[in-house]
């Protein structure tokens, strides 16, 4: 993913643990990231169609429609979400061109008219300026790093012979 937002893990000290252990040096380690990846992406995807909450917790602010947030940009930016996995590291995001402008909020100014023209709720609006807030989608969550640290654990528990 060359534009939009990503997030990356890496486990390396992870791998070089696992070799410190003995006879682990060689463990595949891609069905773990992979794992990883999916995690990232449920988040992000729950983030988009049903919490509308950042990874921090907090709520996204309103949009000026009262409607649900991100429902028209959020087919763009679902369809955007991707990850991949290597045997040492997950790289997770959204893809989609516009993302950043919801990840980091943006303001937006009238370039090639003396104002912006849009409709709001059936409402014509004309600004100079737009400011849209962030609504962070990429991000790991209390919740996301619990899961990954169960994740992490039970991989490492069957990579030493203890159990699922």
């Amino acid at each position: 993913m060359d534009t939009g937002v990503r997030i990356e893990v890496d486990i390396s000290d992870l791998t070089s643990a696992l070799a410190r252990l003995g006879g682990l040096d060689n463990v595949n380690t891609e069905p773990l990231m992979s794992d990883i990846g999916a995690r990232f992406e449920f988040s992000m995807r729950e983030r988009i169609t049903t919490t509308k909450t950042a990874p921090d917790g907090s709520a996204w602010p309103a949009n000026l429609e009262g409607t649900s947030i991100l429902m028209r940009t959020g087919q763009h930016m679902l369809g955007s979400v991707a990850w991949t996995a290597s045997a040492t590291e997950t790289e997770a995001g959204l893809s989609w061109e516009y993302a950043h402008v919801h990840q980091d909020g943006a303001v937006i100014s009238a370039k090639n008219a003396p104002l912006l023209s849009f409709v709001v709720g059936g409402r014509h609006v004309s600004k100079k300026t737009v400011t849209i807030p962030a609504r962070p989608v990429v991000g790991v969550s209390a919740e996301d790093a619990e899961k990954i640290d169960k994740l992490a654990t039970a991989f490492v528990a069957r990579q030493l012979g203890g159990g699922q």
